[in-house]
C-alpha cells in the first residue's frame, strides 16, 4: 500500500497560492482505509484550474474554515480509481473517471492522489481524451446548470458576459445546442473564437460600453449569465434588456466583502432603492454525474469541445497559476499530473 506520494501543498498562504506551494514526493498519501462511504480515490490523470482554486486559500482566517491545512489543490480531474468504499459498487479500480469536486479538498487534484465523492464523477467515455474530460469539471457544469431550461429552449434569446473563459466558452455551445440565439461579450482578440463557438453576437468590451449596447437592444433576452462581475450594475439595469419574467443568472463574482454583500443583497433589494426588477439567481454549482454524463456525450459527439488556453507539466503548476490569474486565458487551463 502507498503511504507517501508527489503533490503540491500549502501549509499557510504567503502572499499569492503561487509563491507558497511547495512539491515533495514524500507526502503523506490518502488510502482505501480513509474512505467514507460514497467516497473513492483516484489516481490523477489531468487537472484543470479555477480561480477558486487560489481564491480561497487566499482568504485569511475565513479560509481556514473551509479546508484545513496542508493541503493541496485542485477541484477537477480526470483519473484512474485506484480504491473503492467497500460497500460501494458504482466505480471499479482500474476505471477511468473524470469531475470536479464541489467543495475543496484536503486532497485535490494536484496530487498524484485524490478523494472524490463517487456522485460527483463519471466514467470516461470511448473516444474523450482526458485533458478534455478534466478541462469539464467545474466550468463545464457551471455553463450546463446556469442554463435553466425553463428560460432556455429553442428560439430563446440568451446574453453571456464573458463569453471567452472557461465557463463562457462551455456556455455558448450548450446554449446553442438548446437551440437558443447568443449574444456574448469578448475582447476583440477573442472575438473570432466566440464566432466560432456558435455566438451569433459578440460585443467587444474594449471598443463599446456593454450596458449601452444592451440598452439599444431593449427588451429581448430570455436569460443573462454574468461571468464576470462587472460592469457593476449590469443587474440593476437589467430590467433595460431582459424580458418582463426573464431571468438573471450571477456566476462569477469577486470574493471581497464589499462584492459579496452587493451579490447577496441583489435577491432583497427592491427597485426603488436601487435594486433590479428582474429575478435574480446567484449560481453555487454542483458536481452531478449526470450533468457530467450529458456534457461529455456532447463532446464525443462533436456538439461541443473543451477550449483548451495551455497545458502545463505537473512541475510547473506555480506557472499555470500565474497564468490563471491575469484572467486572460481562453477557455480553459490544463495541468498533465499523471500517465494517460
Amino acid at each position: 500500500m502507498v503511504t507517501t506520494m508527489k503533490a503540491w501543498q500549502y501549509k499557510a498562504i504567503h502572499g499569492k497560492l503561487e509563491d507558497s506551494l511547495e512539491f515533495s514526493n514524500t507526502i503523506h498519501a490518502p488510502s482505501t482505509t480513509t474512505l467514507s462511504k460514497g467516497q473513492i480515490l483516484i489516481e490523477t490523470i489531468s487537472a484543470s484550474l479555477n480561480p477558486v482554486d487560489y481564491k480561497i486559500p487566499e482568504l485569511g482566517f475565513v479560509s481556514k474554515l473551509i479546508i484545513s491545512t496542508p493541503a493541496t489543490p485542485g477541484l477537477d480531474f480526470c483519473g484512474r480509481v485506484v480504491g473503492t468504499y467497500a460497500s460501494d459498487d458504482t466505480f471499479k479500480v482500474g476505471d477511468v473517471v473524470y469531475g470536479a469536486l464541489t467543495r475543496a479538498s484536503k486532497f485535490g487534484s494536484l496530487g498524484e492522489f485524490m478523494i472524490a465523492p463517487s456522485d460527483e464523477c463519471a466514467l470516461l467515455p470511448e473516444g474523450l481524451d482526458p485533458d478534455h474530460a478534466a478541462a469539464i469539471g467545474s466550468a463545464g457544469q457551471t455553463a450546463f446548470q446556469s442554463l435553466d431550461p425553463k428560460f432556455v429552449k429553442k428560439g430563446s434569446k440568451v446574453f453571456i458576459n464573458g463569453g471567452s473563459g472557461g465557463t463562457g466558452t462551455f456556455g455558448i455551445q450548450f446554449a446553442k445546442i438548446l437551440g437558443a440565439e447568443v449574444t456574448t461579450t469578448c475582447s476583440a482578440k477573442n472575438v473570432e473564437l466566440c464566432k466560432s463557438l456558435g455566438a451569433d453576437e459578440v460585443i467587444d468590451y474594449t471598443q463599446v460600453d456593454i450596458l449601452s449596447e444592451l440598452k439599444k437592444k431593449g427588451q429581448v433576452f430570455d436569460l443573462a449569465i454574468d461571468n464576470v462581475g462587472r460592469p457593476a450594475r449590469l443587474y440593476e439595469r437589467s430590467g433595460e434588456f431582459l424580458k418582463p419574467g426573464a431571468r438573471f443568472v450571477q456566476v462569477g463574482v469577486q470574493l471581497s466583502l464589499g462584492a459579496l454583500t452587493t451579490t447577496m443583497s441583489r435577491k432583497v433589494i427592491p427597485r426603488c432603492l436601487g435594486g433590479g426588477n428582474r429575478a435574480f439567481h446567484f449560481l453555487s454549482v454542483q458536481s452531478k454525474r449526470e450533468d457530467l454524463i450529458q456534457i461529455g456525450k456532447w463532446l464525443v459527439d462533436g456538439k461541443a469541445r473543451a477550449v483548451i488556453d495551455e497545458k502545463f507539466k505537473w512541475e510547473d503548476v506555480p506557472k499555470a497559476f500565474e497564468k490563471l490569474r491575469t484572467g486572460h486565458a481562453v477557455g480553459k487551463i490544463v495541468v498533465q499530473v499523471g500517465e494517460k
